[in-house]
């Protein structure tokens, strides 16, 4: 056979051989290389300057008051059923869209409360929150 007489002989090797570490290193860095101009790569646009203001347009807030006997107030003013569908429409069309605050009387009946809060749905008023005044407790 052809082996070299000497390999039968020889002691083990005590250090690591580095040939092939360097050889994956310098493999990484060439990817890296070629790679790392195409993550920073940025069009140069030339954006106009504008003096620019911050606006804070927050929303308008409707009160609709309705009383035991079925009477509507939007924002304190007493109006009828069939005024409110326009008024209704109306906010519904402004951007932002105003939030309708419903303030009811302890005794109205569910039936009004709901039949107000479906035509602000049908109407497109989709901010509808309930105010109501908190518990008083005894001293």
């Amino acid at each position: 056979m052809a082996f070299h007489p000497r390999t039968q002989y020889a002691s083990p090797q005590s250090e690591i051989n580095m040939v092939p570490l360097i050889d994956v290193m310098l493999v990484l860095l060439i990817i890296f290389i070629v790679a790392a101009p195409l993550l920073t790569h940025a069009t140069k646009i030339d954006l106009p300057k504008v003096d620019s203001t911050v606006v804070n347009m927050k929303p308008e807030t409707i009160q609709l008051g309705i009383k035991a006997d079925g009477q509507l107030y939007w924002n304190g003013q007493f109006t009828r059923e069939t005024e409110l569908e326009s008024l209704m429409q109306e906010a519904a069309r402004q951007t932002p869209q105003p939030e309708l605050h419903l303030q009811a009387d302890a005794a109205t009946p569910y039936e009004n409360l709901a039949r107000v809060m479906a035509l602000a749905s049908k109407k497109g008023l989709g901010k509808i929150g309930f105010v109501s005044r908190p518990e008083e407790t005894a001293p």
